[in-house]
């Protein structure tokens, strides 16, 4: 694989050409094919945009940074997308997309929350930045189904690309809900017969999962291998392609996220990226999303040891994957001789002013009402070391969760059982000021879209619920030193556990002894000052990501949900802070839980 060098942050931030940033970043330079001779195309490819239109970090109504140096959006992909094109010639590129498009920023849950685009009919962000860099095709990722099936549809109407989804099937019919593939036709000077290129879109059947509330009853998700299987042998056979290319929105690891412990293990496997490749024949190419991974890209046997290449584009558009793809004329076929990719780094290049004024209205439309003050904060509070102590921010969470369950199972037959409230800390860099609290705050604590649920569980589950949270610790024995910096994020199932695994609970009270095995870490549980009564029953409040089970925490998927109205957890936190006008922790803050070996506490 080639491998490019990065540029310095200096270099990246002094307003370089997109020629000259290629250029130092190792770019090789144009590639055109002669009479008769090897053809070589490019095709680019980027994922998991989630709403990032502009290098713009709304949580914190400023330019994006993080400590990497990286920049965001489509808007520096597309001087990305720009430069290639010319450089390699129009002709012989092609730009795909692996989903995960128009959800994870405030600027996308206006546009799907505050003002659907189902109501006004206005163009989603995402189509306004997307259209002018004309993407080949757009395949589904599973949060293109989080706001429903007919804010979906929108959207792929208004989009020029063709929007892929082969194994997203209409309920109880086996056919395709979503175009399955697209055959591009690349004419090569001299030849009388084009290259033929095949794009197979994959989402992940996670949303079956995750999603059961938008999609159960309306769609259903075929195993991705089984459904690579069946479209790349059409690509082949019926529409003869050349060359195969796979976008699929599912991770190269072949693990699940989720424990499928209501369906008898009929979900598929979440992350099958690297399973097509090894299983599937005929593939050239495999660009995957949904990891969230940067991935300049690997060589992997096919199933008839032809060598499939897998790449990865990063998150956000902070990276632009570049592969190119060598053919040769040979007995009266195209032939691919060679496969290469890289990365390009979206901070080589200024953002392309086109974009920028396509998306400037909404843009600021978002900056507006993002800064809109909700209440007042008596004191400043910091979710910086809420992956190792409790917060009283994160207990702000929990205490909107709380109160919004007990005010719904009032009067039901579970209004007389204790509630206990789990959330987890997605954000280090969140933060309550002292003073005034805007929307932007409590976005920048809560950045999912999630909604709220309850579901019923016993004492004993909450105690193995527990366990499975405090996976997310590395074992630290008694006397060892304690570096915060290595204490979290333990590897399981051969993958860092991330922040957002990790559940705070609150209605209990519990130690965590990180000095023990992972699944004897929860001593002292306790409720009302009492040990927790195994059989003893507890209502739950519960993000709807979670109560599938996603994260692999045992019992919460199969428990009975007793509450759920789609209640956005974020929007019950603003109107929360906006009735009651003052968020002062001494009224909500409760120190239930620690860190602590052999009952000492860490901190």
């Amino acid at each position: 694989m080639q491998q490019f060098p990065e540029i310095s942050r200096r270099q990246a931030l002094g307003g370089l050409s997109a020629t000259a940033a290629l250029a130092l970043a190792g770019w090789p330079g144009a590639a055109h094919a002669s009479p008769g001779g090897p053809v070589t195309i490019t095709v680019m490819g980027t994922s998991d945009l989630h709403g990032n239109c502009r290098n713009w970090n709304y949580f914190n109504d400023d330019v994006y940074k993080d400590s990497a140096g990286n920049h965001i959006g489509v808007a520096k992909v597309s001087s990305l997308v720009k430069q290639i094109r010319k450089d390699r010639g129009e002709k012989y590129t092609l730009l795909f997309d692996s989903g995960d498009t128009i959800q994870g920023t405030p600027l996308t849950t206006y546009y799907a929350k505050i003002k659907p685009i189902t109501e006004t009919g206005e163009l989603h962000p995402m189509a306004r930045a997307m259209n002018p860099l004309r993407y080949d095709a757009v395949t589904l990722g599973n949060h293109e189904f989080n706001y429903g099936i007919p804010l979906l549809n929108a959207w792929v109407e208004q989009m020029k690309a063709p929007v892929l989804g082969a194994n997203a099937l209409v309920h109880g019919t086996g056919k395709p809900a979503f175009r399955p593939y697209i055959v591009k036709q690349m004419r090569v000077p001299g030849q009388g017969r084009p290259i033929r290129v095949g794009v197979l879109g994959l989402t992940n059947p996670g949303s079956a999962v995750w999603d059961k509330d938008n999609v159960d009853g309306k769609l259903d998700f075929e195993d991705i291998v089984v459904s690579a299987k069946k479209w790349v042998k059409v690509l082949k056979d019926r529409e003869r392609c050349d060359v195969v290319i796979v976008t699929a929105h599912a991770g190269d690891d072949g693990f699940s996220s989720y424990l499928d412990v209501n369906n008898g293990g009929t979900i598929p496997v979440e992350n099958a990226s690297k399973l097509v490749a090894q299983q599937v024949p005929g593939i050239d190419v495999i660009i995957f999303g949904h990891a969230h991974k940067e991935e300049k890209g690997y060589l992997t046997p096919g199933p008839n040891g032809e060598q499939v290449l897998v790449c990865s584009p990063s998150k956000w558009g902070m990276r632009l994957a570049v592969v190119d793809l060598t053919l040769t004329w040979k007995r009266g076929r195209w032939t691919v001789t060679t496969k290469t990719s890289t990365t390009v780094n979206a901070n080589t290049v200024a953002e392309d002013p086109e974009i920028v004024a396509a998306v400037d209205a909404q843009h600021e439309v978002t900056k507006k009402y993002v800064n809109t003050v909700v209440a007042t904060s008596t004191e400043a509070m910091s979710a910086a070391e809420a992956t190792y102590k409790d917060a009283p921010i994160i207990d702000y969470i929990q205490y909107v969760q709380t109160k919004v369950v007990k005010e719904a199972i009032a009067g039901t037959e579970y209004a007389s059982l204790p509630i206990v409230s789990i959330a987890a800390p997605f954000s280090r860099t969140a933060a309550f000021p002292a003073g005034e609290v805007s929307i932007k705050n409590i976005a920048g604590l809560y950045i999912f879209d999630n909604t709220l649920m309850a579901k019923v569980i016993t004492g004993a589950q909450i105690k193995d619920y527990l366990e499975d949270s405090a996976d997310y610790f590395n074992t630290v024995p008694v006397g060892a030193p304690v570096d915060v910096a290595t204490l979290t994020n333990a590897v399981v199932n051969g993958q860092a556990t991330p922040d957002y695994n990790y559940d705070h609970m609150s209605g209990v009270s519990y130690d965590i002894d990180i000095s023990k095995p992972a699944g004897a870490r929860i001593v002292n549980l306790t409720f009302d000052g009492a040990p927790v009564d195994p059989a003893q029953r507890f209502v739950i409040a519960v993000n709807n990501y979670r109560a599938t089970g996603a994260g692999q925490f045992r019992h919460i998927a199969g428990a009975p949900t007793i509450y759920n109205k789609q209640v956005e957890i974020r929007q019950a936190m603003i109107d929360t802070a906006v009735a009651e006008g003052v968020i002062d922790p001494s009224t909500f803050a409760v120190s239930n839980w620690k860190l602590v070996r052999e009952g000492v506490p860490v901190f």
